[in-house]
């Protein structure tokens, strides 16, 4: 049987690490900057890419490799990279395709801090974006796009309106462009939702999240599904379809076909920019994708039972979840995400900002972090938090009511943090 015949939960366990006779049957970590050779034709070919092994942790790793590789494996994709973080692993995605320059279109709902790297930062290198909801038409998606557009961008839920992306859509719209579809698949994870599956080329991942599951580790990945014909729009592509003068002239879709995309952002991109996870990270990463199909489905079920409390409590102005019927985002979770979304919603109180906030302080189990998607249940006030950064006006554009509560329902007994929500709301309207 290969890699693809196996179910989620099998490749959750299994995959990556295939220890020989008498190996660790647990994931070594390799906790090594640099690894020997006993001359130096071998570790020339290695740096000229004639062929695979390691040489030093920031190009590769064998524990970081292990997790990528069971990542892909989820994900159905021919290849995938450890980033430090999932801040990373988006950044990554883009500037292995966009230079300065280039133009890429992207949904609004993102991230707070994605929303920064491509509006602010990006742009002081050179890369512009065109910001588009992500429920227009997709003759007004169309408009945004130019000669020099390089991607389409957006998130499979997203981070923190909570909204299903139409993934065939956004596929359907980048392809009659000649680009790729990249889309953060975050929230749900490859348990929940498998976007290569609907089109999209790459897919992204903050590995802090429910990969991990326990917040100790900061990561990020990407993963390629191998499928985009980067040839077949080479004009737009330079970077993957003309000699690089940095490994002697080497083209990389001539070269490495499928996994091009990948060999790139890891001989190119990373052996330059560095944002590589410790191998130690990588293994507590994998510590959490071991459980992670178990963890999901334990979200998804207090998540729902949680979202149905708040939808019947009439000091609940109104809740984004796209379990509950009621949800405008219902219809396409049930056919993206048919076995649940997650453990994220958003709603918002009776009142103004200030209630918001007031509720929060009024919580005694459930926590305000700076996280979310762990096993702990936690909330967030994104207007004063996470998109601070962002005017009232931009807050708005980015799906982002002043009121709007972040909260990620963890895996505790769910009538507890129920009661604490309804003490919570009980003390302060």
């Amino acid at each position: 049987m290969n890699k693809q015949s196996f179910k989620p939960a099998t490749l959750c366990v299994q995959a990556g690490w295939k220890p020989k006779n008498g190996e660790s049957r647990v994931l070594p970590i390799y906790q090594s900057t640099t690894f020997k050779y006993d001359n130096t034709e071998e570790m020339a070919d290695l740096f000229d890419l004639k062929k695979e092994g390691y040489f030093y942790t920031r190009l590769a790793n064998p524990t970081n490799d292990a997790v990528a590789a069971k990542i892909a494996a989820l994900e159905g994709g021919v290849g995938a990279m450890l980033t430090s973080s999932g801040q990373a692993a988006n950044f990554y995605a883009l500037f292995n395709i966009c230079e300065a320059g280039d133009h890429f279109v992207t949904s609004n709902e993102i991230y707070g801090g994605t929303y920064n790297l491509f509006g602010v930062t990006l742009k002081k290198l050179g890369i512009e974006c065109t910001f588009i909801s992500q429920e227009a038409s997709e003759e007004e998606i169309d408009a945004a796009f130019r000669p020099n557009t390089k991607a389409l961008f957006g998130e499979t839920i997203s981070n923190p309106g909570c909204r299903v992306l139409d993934i065939e859509k956004f596929a359907r719209i980048a392809h009659r462009h000649g680009v790729p579809l990249i889309v953060d698949n975050t929230f749900p994870t490859p348990i929940n939702c498998r976007p290569f599956e609907w089109g999209a080329d790459i897919v992204t991942h903050s590995t802090t999240k429910y990969m991990d599951g326990h917040a100790t580790q900061v990561g990020g990945c990407v993963v390629d599904s191998g499928n985009f014909d980067w040839d077949a729009h080479a004009d737009k592509f330079p970077g993957l379809c003309t000699p690089d003068a940095s490994y002697h002239g080497l083209t990389y879709t001539k070269a490495f076909g499928k996994m091009a995309y990948m060999t790139k952002l890891v001989a190119q991109l990373m052996r330059d920019l560095g944002s590589i996870p410790s191998p130690h990270n990588a293994f507590l990463l994998n510590l959490g994708l071991e459980t992670l199909h178990l963890r999901m489905q334990r979200h998804c079920e207090n998540a729902q039972k949680v979202a149905e409390f708040l939808a019947n409590d009439e000091r609940v102005a109104w809740i984004r979840y796209s379990g509950l019927p009621s949800d405008e985002c219902y219809e396409l979770a049930k056919k993206y995400l048919p076995n649940g979304s997650c453990g994220v919603m958003a709603f918002g109180l009776k009142g103004d900002r200030q209630t918001a906030i007031r509720f929060m302080d009024a919580l005694k189990l459930i926590a305000i972090v700076t996280h979310v998607a762990d096993a702990r249940t936690c909330v967030l006030h994104p207007a004063s938090h996470t998109h601070r950064q962002l005017s009232d006006e931009q807050l708005l554009e980015a799906g982002v009511a002043p009121d709007l509560i972040r909260l990620s329902v963890g895996i505790e007994d769910v009538d507890d943090l129920i009661a604490d929500l309804k003490q919570a709301i009980n003390s302060i309207i």
